[in-house]
């Protein structure tokens, strides 16, 4: 790996790492942003809602600005939005001024995640891409469950008072720095459209489908908002047939803007390509299960067991190590092992989910320790590097590189739309069952609903591989398939 792609590498996936952290620490900083600013429950649900909508509903945009206008420039403009909001929600004086600066935060992350897999698809080939998208997983992994612990320590470390607003405040000189760095180190390719090999260069008038970029926006914002005010009900359940009729006529018009000479904003034959259609739709199956674990974990041993906060996301830290070095492994192997690996690495989720149900049957019927989850999320960990990156390269190993942006934003667009999804009705259940029954019993059953979702991901990734293997013998032997 050269001096530039691992200076692109960090710079990329620092920022990454800490607009993920803005999703996965919030939830332990919530009470005593409550207090200390006196907010409305409204306001206070605004703010954890708001920054994931803002994120998700922006990055297919961002994904094809990049692709038309530079990388380089919408990251910069990413982490000048993220690192503004950020500063604003660390100054906040009250509900409304969080809620407007986790808006600007989320348009941020939205415009800066995308361009992360164009750098990666564009900088990088081979075994150095497979490496590239392995320190990416680990970034995700390492994010989901290291955000408690670094909200909880930092309010233990400041007070309640002004320990949230250190979550916030920590990102802006990350934000800054990495701007300079950008500038400093990004080779000119990174700022201007990249053009594939043999293609005209000639300058044009952009073509951004502003029929389509708003048609999408506005499907994905109805349906995530649907799921993230699940408990409210009335008119967000009608918002969700209308953003997916919306959805189902943006598909309709990208094929059709296509056949009359324009370049859709997302171009539907990408979804011929089978490794990236298969890739899409496990990994956000797999999303919409498993990013449900931590919020299960932290629920469940908070308010069911007593546990305090920074205890109970200090659980999830082996996981991180755990998913750091196994992503690290898999990266390189995985263009060997090819969709396999991601089949594996789902069949040991199921493991350590099965397992970790076990542990807690055994807590309710035979006074087992609750520590045992440990090793059991631990285990979780493991599978997980074997997952998210593998599948993240294979999925990508033939999209162009000119398009990388928006192929690799219209995943993450299905990751966050699981996360939304599955969130809502795994902690409905949760709650639900709690209600009625009692905590162990509501996280077994939370747990039951994330293992049929894997379980139908991993369906999808072994009909992904035998796809292949009937693909290669249809090769005539002596011949390579292109």
């Amino acid at each position: 790996m050269t001096g530039i792609q691992k200076a692109i590498l960090v710079v990329v996936l620092v920022p990454v790492f800490m607009s993920l952290l803005s999703i996965s620490s919030i939830n332990v900083i919530l009470p005593s942003v409550q207090e200390s600013l006196d907010a409305s429950n409204t306001a206070i649900q605004w703010v954890l809602s708001g920054y994931t909508l803002a994120f998700g509903v922006l990055l297919v945009a961002g994904g094809r600005a990049g692709d038309t206008f530079g990388r380089g420039k919408l990251f910069v403009a990413g982490l000048v939005l993220f690192g503004l909001g950020s500063l604003l929600a660390g100054f906040a004086l009250n509900g409304p001024m969080l809620v407007a600066a986790r808006l600007i935060t989320g348009f941020g992350s939205g415009l800066l995640n995308p361009q992360t897999v164009g750098f990666i698809q564009q900088f990088f080939d081979g075994p150095l891409r497979a490496r590239a998208f392995a320190s990416f997983g680990s970034v995700v992994g390492v994010s989901v469950a290291i955000g408690p612990v670094l909200g909880g320590g930092l309010i233990a470390l400041a007070g309640p008072d002004w320990g949230w607003r250190w979550t916030f405040l920590v990102n802006v000189p990350i934000a800054v720095t990495a701007i300079i760095v950008a500038y400093r180190t990004f080779p000119t390719a990174a700022w201007v459209r990249h053009v594939p090999e043999g293609a005209s260069a000639e300058p044009g008038k952009p073509d951004l489908d502003p029929v389509g970029t708003v048609a999408f926006t506005l499907g994905t914002l109805l349906v995530m908002w649907t799921f993230l005010e699940i408990d409210t009900g009335g008119i967000y359940w009608a918002m969700l047939p209308v953003g997916i009729v919306i959805l189902i006529w943006w598909v309709w018009w990208e094929r059709r803007y296509k056949r009359r000479g324009g370049a859709p904003m997302v171009d539907m034959a990408l979804f011929r390509n089978r490794p990236y259609r298969n890739g899409s739709l496990l990994i956000s199956l797999f999303f919409t299960g498993s990013t449900s674990v931590w919020v299960t974990v932290a629920i469940f041993l908070q308010t069911g067991h007593g546990i305090s906060a920074l205890t109970a996301a200090l659980v999830g830290v082996p996981s991180a190590i755990a998913t750091t070095i196994s992503s690290q492994i898999a990266g390189r192997y995985v263009l060997s092992a090819g969709r396999a690996m991601v089949a594996w690495g789902m069949s040991v989720t199921l493991l350590a989910l099965s397992s970790s149900m076990l542990v807690i049957v055994g807590v309710q019927l035979w006074d087992w320790s609750i520590w045992w989850l440990i090793a059991t999320l631990s285990l979780l960990g493991v599978a997980q590097g074997f997952i998210v990156s593998p599948n993240q390269t294979l999925s990508l190993i033939e999209v162009p590189a000119h398009v990388s942006g928006v192929a690799g934003a219209v995943m993450q667009t299905g990751q966050r739309v699981g996360t939304s999804v599955g969130t809502a009705i795994i902690t409905s259940t949760l709650f639900g069952v709690a209600a009625v029954y009692s905590w162990n019993w509501a996280f077994v059953s939370a747990f039951g609903i994330i293992m049929l979702l894997v379980a139908i991901a991993m369906a999808v990734a072994i009909t992904d591989i035998r796809g292949t293997r009937r693909t290669h013998a249809a090769v005539p032997q002596g011949r390579e398939a292109r």
